[in-house]
């Protein structure tokens, strides 16, 4: 099994168990908090991969982080049966997957948006509210910068790509001027 689909099956089971309890943001929230801590430790990583440390040893560790963290006890139950399940290492995929069905479920969309330099909050505000119209949902803008882009936008919307940066641009330009 990939850790994609790992990653989804947990997502899944933590999201129904967040709506009935009404935490969906809180758990979401706190699922990226740890999942970053854990991308960002290699101590950690190394202490749930290396087979010297006893399964307690580990168990204590993650009581103390969720317990410092202040995570929901649905969230500390969800992180120690991915241990116990030796799942862990799923945890940054669970985070992700969480966040896009919890936005599914809200009726958003998300929107990444990847400009060679930052924009303005005028011009983010203008961007959703088109954005809003075009898909008929609520729209999450995710922001990126890519100065290979040279300058313009390149939004995407799912499997939907709107490319209006220089860099593709030139690209069509050197096409049509290509000799045949």
């Amino acid at each position: 099994m990939t850790m994609g689909s790992v990653g989804k099956r947990y997502a899944r089971a933590i999201l129904e168990l967040a709506s009935e309890q009404k935490l969906v943001d809180r758990t979401g929230k706190e699922l990226g908090e740890l999942a970053a801590m854990w991308s960002q430790s290699n101590e950690l990583q190394e202490l749930f991969s290396n087979p010297t440390f006893t399964a307690e040893a580990r168990k204590a560790v993650l009581v103390e982080l969720t317990t410092r963290a202040s995570v929901s006890p649905l969230v500390k139950n969800s992180v120690l049966y991915l241990s116990d399940c030796g799942r862990l290492a799923a945890l940054p995929d669970v985070a992700r997957v969480f966040d896009e069905l919890a936005a599914e479920q809200a009726g958003t969309v998300r929107a990444l948006v990847t400009s060679a330099a930052p924009l303005s909050e005028a011009y983010y505000g203008q961007l959703q509210r088109a954005l809003e119209q075009t898909t008929g949902k609520k729209v999450s803008i995710d922001r990126e910068t890519d100065p290979a882009l040279i300058a313009g936008v390149v939004t995407r919307v799912g499997d939907q790509v709107f490319d209006g940066s220089l860099r593709t641009r030139l690209g069509e330009i050197k096409e049509t001027l290509r000799p045949v």
